[in-house]
């Protein structure tokens, strides 16, 4: 008697451990949302653990889903942080001006409060302007820069009349206007199913935000500030890219720390989703330069 008693009770805390497992499994990881400097929300989440933490920082008219492909694979080692910047995603959308230090805030905001010491700020697109924003923000908390398809060239040469030009199409039918934009971006070979999907998403992005976004963006480099931030920084870059564009070594070098690029031959500018394998080990590469090479 007293030993079935013995293993009803083991029995008994057996399942509760299962139960118990299997409830603690299924609760989800909620987005969280963190005020930026001039109030407006924004969206993060937050996946595994182990330093230095990597933010991720989606491009022009994206989002946080745009790194889906990276999550689960960095969070095995790494705390990784994914985010919507303001007027994007499931973040705020009431700027009147969505300039490229407010995204920065955004991004400062996000990273302060995940309490991350260390942090590699990765910027796709857009978000390489972002990112050295960021940096510019809270420098001692930067470990390095990586940008994704971007930063090619800070010095790049803009015109007021070159920015208009780009600017009337987008004015004029922003749906129509952004899908030609993309496309000369995406590679022929990327697969259609995924290549629909990118047009189709950021055509549908809030045409005032976008515009005003690529505006901010754009004048940086009317303004030379696109290379004066990178004087104001002590912070390793690399950039993680396809070769769809140069690389002007030179003009990079003479404004960053140091500057390096890691180029997937044939890749387009979607590369961490339509090659997300080989993506990431160049990515896993430059993690662990940066992780080696301190800032001054």
């Amino acid at each position: 008697m007293t030993v079935n008693k013995y293993f009803i009770g083991l029995i008994s805390c057996l399942v509760l451990l299962i139960v118990t497992a299997g409830v603690t499994q299924a609760q989800p990881k909620w987005p969280q949302v963190v005020l930026s400097k001039d109030g407006v929300p924004i969206s993060y989440e937050v996946y595994g653990s182990g330093e230095p933490t990597l933010v991720f920082v989606h491009g022009w008219s994206c989002d946080a889903r745009y790194w889906r492909a990276q999550v689960q694979h960095f969070s095995k080692k790494h705390r990784v942080v994914t985010l919507d910047l303001a007027g994007h995603g499931h973040s705020g959308v009431t700027r009147l001006q969505y300039t490229m230090s407010s995204f920065g805030e955004d991004v400062r905001a996000v990273s302060e409060a995940t309490g991350s010491r260390s942090v590699i700020l990765i910027g796709h697109s857009m978000g390489g302007s972002v990112i050295a924003e960021a940096a510019r923000l809270m420098p001692n908390r930067i470990a390095g820069l990586i940008g994704i398809d971007t930063l090619e060239n800070i010095e790049y040469p803009m015109t007021r009349e070159e920015l208009q030009k780009m600017l009337a199409p987008l004015e004029k039918d922003f749906r129509t206007g952004s899908q030609q934009f993309v496309t000369e971006m995406i590679s022929p070979d990327t697969d259609p199913q995924l290549r629909e999907w990118i047009l189709l998403d950021i055509s549908a992005a809030p045409p005032a935000i976008a515009i005003s976004a690529m505006n901010e963006m754009m004048s940086q480099y009317i303004t030379g500030e696109a290379a004066k931030i990178f004087d104001k920084i002590r912070i390793p870059v690399i950039t993680v890219k396809g070769d769809l564009w140069p690389i002007n070594y030179e003009a990079n070098r003479r404004h960053m720390f140091s500057f390096d690029a890691i180029v997937l031959k044939g890749a387009d500018h979607f590369l961490m989703m339509d090659r997300p394998k080989e993506f990431n080990r160049a990515l896993e590469k430059a993690i662990k330069i940066l992780s080696r090479k301190p800032a001054k």
